[in-house]
């Protein structure tokens, strides 16, 4: 029963770093380093790397670095088309760093599916609605935006490794609002485009 527990735990922790990478890639993945290093968080075989000292020097530069681009509009725009490859792999090292006690083959299935998987759909849902808000506001409301996507990937990647059944309920909530947003969204632009019946 601990071992089952024990994966599902592991397993809780790296989808809920796979979501987090959505957001920021490499946020999670500092998160992760400082985890290792402060001993927080055991890694499968061949991931301790993840808490080195130039691993942990390495995502800090580039945290910094993706943070300060999505407050810049035309940076972000780039950013966000670079991104949607760099938020799969880092979702699947996440997940695949973290799923122990498994056949290799199990392992990556789910690490490409769970955690790329859900890196994917998460940083898509995030993209459509900052366009979205960039399209309403001109512009106005980057950093607002850019700002909830950094807490929200910073918290969500701590609390990943803190409770981690606590950030799979969290993931599921927020894919709910985000999905019911997306839905009503389009449903408003589809409206928008058809006539009412007055004119006919």
């Amino acid at each position: 029963m601990d071992t089952l527990f024990g994966i599902i735990s592991y397993a809780l922790i790296g989808i809920g770093l796979a979501a987090s990478c959505g957001f920021r890639v490499f946020v999670p993945m500092l998160v992760m380093s400082v985890a290792v290093r402060a001993g927080l968080l055991q890694l499968t075989e061949g991931w301790q790397w993840i808490g080195s000292w130039p691993a942990l020097i390495s995502f800090s530069v580039a945290a910094i670095a993706e943070v300060a681009g999505f407050y810049i509009p035309f940076v972000a725009h780039l950013l966000d088309a670079l991104a949607t490859p760099a938020a799969v792999v880092a979702g699947t090292i996440a997940t695949a760093a973290c799923v122990a006690e498994m056949h290799p083959l199990v392992q990556w299935s789910a690490a490409i599916i769970a955690g790329g998987g859900i890196a994917a759909a998460v940083h898509a849902a995030t993209a459509t609605v900052r366009a979205g808000t960039t399209a309403t506001t001109a512009g106005l409301a980057t950093w607002v935006v850019a700002t909830l996507e950094l807490v929200t990937s910073l918290c969500l990647s701590v609390l990943a490794i803190a409770v981690p059944i606590l950030a799979g309920l969290l993931i599921c909530v927020v894919g709910f609002f985000v999905v019911h947003w997306i839905i009503r969204r389009k449903g408003t632009v589809a409206q928008a485009g058809i006539p009412g019946e007055a004119s006919h």
